[in-house]
């Protein structure tokens, strides 16, 4: 059975990399007891993935995880983990899934929250404004590195379909809070630093990129145009 958990990863624990989640996760897999399923053959593998794996130094509310595993209801499940799991990584909630749909195949988006400062003070509406223009051109370039065989190549691209939205969440003085929605997964993906990078280079904000904190709200997939939470 497959049995698709949230969780959250914050604090200090944004630093630990994909590989070293993996290993904790297996490790407290088996501290807690609970009948995860092993791949076959000379090195076993637990049968478990996360989708959309987080950048390192970002924080999130809400990530998913598939995991193979023999029946156990699935309060037992969380409870037994997160007795294991260190405070700052928590699982949320869980459910059987009545048809197999890998995590990493479903999501689509990834609506962040994104703080930064910039050198004056601006009010609300001129900040509504410089958004909206920026928002509103034919194309908003970024040259990304690609792999071609052993040689790293630039290559543009434009990312303006990959911003789903961007909202002013807060103000304090020269310090902003926005809530973006980014396109990420296999049919394009827009990283935080990128967008806030162009964001800075294409208008006058002047932001203090050793400012630039980051938080992953949630992931969503998308189907006919409607995007929805996978759990």
């Amino acid at each position: 059975m497959i049995l698709r958990v949230a969780f959250n990863k914050k604090n200090y624990l944004k630093y630990i990399g994909h590989l070293d989640l993996m290993r904790l996760f297996h490790r407290s897999f088996n501290r807690a007891g609970v009948p995860i399923k092993y791949s076959e053959g000379f090195n076993p593998h637990p049968k478990f993935s996360i989708g959309n794996p987080l950048s390192l130094g970002i924080e999130s509310e809400e990530e998913y995880m598939d995991i193979d595993i023999d029946y156990i209801p699935v309060d037992e499940f969380i409870k037994k983990v997160n007795a294991v799991l260190p405070n700052d990584i928590q699982i949320i909630r869980g459910k059987y899934l009545e048809k197999e749909e890998a995590i990493a195949s479903l999501i689509a988006w990834a609506f962040y929250e994104i703080n930064f400062n910039i050198d004056q003070k601006k009010e609300k509406e001129i900040l509504e404004d410089i958004f909206t223009k920026w928002l509103s051109q034919e194309e908003i370039i970024i040259t990304r590195l690609r792999k071609k065989g052993k040689k790293k190549i630039e290559k543009e691209e434009n990312i303006k379909s990959f911003i789903g939205n961007l909202v002013i969440k807060e103000i304090r003085d020269t310090s902003i809070t926005i809530d973006t929605l980014l396109r990420s997964g296999g049919n394009g993906n827009l990283k935080p630093l990128d967008f806030i990078e162009a964001l800075d280079r294409d208008t006058c904000l002047n932001i203090d990129m050793g400012s630039v904190t980051t938080k992953r709200l949630a992931l969503y997939a998308e189907k006919d145009n409607n995007i929805y939470k996978p759990l």
